[in-house]
């Protein structure tokens, strides 16, 4: 009996092994379909957004599970076809991220699979002769797997995975499903970027739609550029927009509205054609991008100015007969992806849409200045045909009347009232003239100087100053001290807008009979006890050399009163 013991159990140990290898082929069948289940979900998953930032979340998040790895990126391809542009990471939170730094560009390891758009399988990432280490406080990372993501015919960017978690590394099976995963989201993609463009070229002209209701309403030409610069911002995502119009020689731009960002030494300001990105739009007439303005060595000139911004498109406004108008300038914040071909394309309907609005406004400027030119003559014949014949008879009356007053004191009176006729008279006159200033020289009185100068500080200050002026100020100031006000009035403006941060800026300009003087006041935060006088020096050897004075005051209530008077005979 104890001889069969032996045998008896023969059979039994076999039956637990097949038993045992049994178990273990259900468990790999088990995990072959939780695999496939899970590989299904993440591509619904992948495939159920439509916002394009989300899909590559998604695609991410889902390798990682999927591939059961540690850390997950996913890699997108800038236009040049050499760099990363956008960089996703699982795995890492935001404190270690900061530690790190900027992200990879697509240098070393992963520039590999840029180059060669193939799966990458490695046991030690280290060893690969690509690979150059990793930047300080990165966590170590040894099994790598790769595999590119293309869209159609083009390569999206790559999936980088690194460290599978309770194995020696990335097997057939890992690379089999990242790989289908990444056809998926080859697809998800595609169906996001149409649904993106989509939605961006209703946006687009939605906002032309706005511009143009805005402009047919009655809205100046700068309330106009205001909402321009405004709507590309908030379509293509840009901190800053700059609206640049060609200076009447053509040799430059001139900074017409500055919005967004740090607007200190850009708004008013002239800018060359020759080393900006926005005088490369103007010379060449097409859209110009930079990958990060404030480093772009094509574009030397100004290159302070857009420190810590990165990505840039210049859009010429206005490209009919090889003419431009000016240019729309929009600036991304630093690590913000680069301006595509996508975005261009309708960015560059609107500027043209944007530049015909411009066009039309000016149109209806010059027509609103022709009609009231054609009122002023028509004031202007009433007054000398009616008012002076009347007035003039009056005192011919009054005066012939006279000298039949026995009276004295009557007498005197009635000579007085002749001679404030004839003062009277000769203000008409004056006021005659000034409302024909233009047939002499369309708009070049003192008057007309003192508008123009305040229009122009509008988009400097981002706000209209408020303008009153009173007295004969065409006929009655000369000319010199005429240039000497309007210089000082354009410094004063200036001044305010750079330094006083104000949000109120009133002007005022009388001609007395004896002198002529201009009060700018503001609500900003006054002259600086330690601050530089250059400017204000200026105004004042201005006013010196006239015979005049300048004083400077802050009132009680906060900002500055500047008070310029010059006489009008020196």
């Amino acid at each position: 009996m104890r001889e069969e013991e032996p045998r008896s159990r023969l059979p039994q140990l076999r039956l637990d092994e097949l038993l045992a290898e049994l178990q273990a082929r259900i468990d790999v069948a088990r995990g072959t379909r939780d695999r496939v289940h899970s590989l299904l979900e993440a591509v619904l998953s992948v495939g159920r957004e439509l916002e394009l930032t989300q899909v590559l979340r998604r695609i991410v998040e889902a390798a990682a599970v999927l591939a059961d790895a540690k850390y997950a990126a996913l890699g997108v391809i800038g236009a040049d076809g050499d760099t990363l542009s956008q960089f996703l990471t699982v795995g890492l939170n935001e404190a270690e991220i900061a530690k790190i730094g900027p992200y990879p560009t697509g240098k070393g390891l992963l520039g590999e699979l840029i180059r060669h758009p193939e799966p990458l399988r490695l046991d030690d990432l280290r060893e690969h002769p690509a690979s150059t280490g990793c930047p300080a406080h990165h966590p170590e990372m040894r099994t790598f797997l790769g595999l590119p993501v293309r869209v159609r015919d083009e390569v999206f960017g790559n999936i980088y995975l690194t460290d599978k978690r309770g194995a020696a590394g990335f097997d057939d099976d890992d690379e089999s499903v990242i790989a289908t995963l990444a056809v998926a989201a080859g697809v998800a993609i595609d169906n996001a970027r149409l649904y993106e463009e989509a939605q961006r070229r209703q946006r687009w002209l939605t906002a032309t739609a706005e511009i143009n209701r805005r402009l047919l309403s009655g809205s100046s030409r700068t309330q106009v550029v205001e909402l321009i610069a405004q709507r590309a911002c908030d379509i293509s995502g840009a901190r800053q927009a700059d609206v640049l119009t060609v200076l009447p020689d053509g040799n430059g731009l001139h900074m017409e509205l500055s919005l967004g960002g740090d607007l200190t030494g850009r708004a008013g300001v002239d800018v060359p054609l020759e080393g900006t990105i926005s005088g490369a739009a103007c010379v060449q007439g097409a859209p110009v991008t930079s990958h990060v303005l404030a480093e772009d060595p094509r574009f030397p000139a100004r290159a302070d100015r857009y420190a810590g911004l990165g990505p840039a498109v210049a859009v010429p406004l206005g490209r009919a007969e090889g003419h431009t108008e000016g240019v729309l300038l929009l600036v991304r914040a630093s690590g913000e992806p680069e301006f595509t071909e996508r975005e261009i394309e309708p960015l560059l309907a609107f500027a043209d849409q944007a530049a015909l609005a411009l066009e039309l406004a000016e149109r209806r400027r010059d027509a609103e200045q022709l009609a009231v030119l054609e009122d002023r003559d028509r004031i202007a014949r009433d007054l000398h045909d009616l008012a002076i014949q009347r007035l003039f008879a009056t005192g011919m009356t009054l005066q012939s009347a006279s000298r039949f007053i026995d009276h004295p004191g009557a007498s005197d009176r009635v000579l007085r009232a002749v001679g404030d006729l004839d003062e009277t008279i000769k203000i008409i006159r004056s006021t005659i003239f000034g409302l024909r200033v233009r047939e002499a020289g369309a708009g070049q009185g003192l008057r007309a100087r003192a508008v123009h100068v305040v229009e122009e500080a509008h988009s400097a200050l981002g706000f209209a100053p408020r303008l009153s002026m009173e007295g004969l100020l065409d006929t009655d100031v000369p000319p010199a001290v005429a240039d000497h006000l309007v210089a000082v009035l354009g410094e004063a403006l200036s001044n305010a807008a750079r330094h006083a941060k104000a949000g109120r800026v009133e002007v005022a300009l009388q001609a007395t009979g004896s002198q002529v003087v201009l009060t700018v006041q503001d609500d900003g935060v006054g002259i600086p006890a330690q601050g530089r006088r250059s400017g204000l020096r200026n105004l004042e050897e201005r006013a010196h050399s006239l015979g005049g004075t300048l004083t400077v005051t802050a009132p009680p209530n906060g900002g500055t009163t500047l008070n310029w008077s010059a006489p009008l005979r020196h």
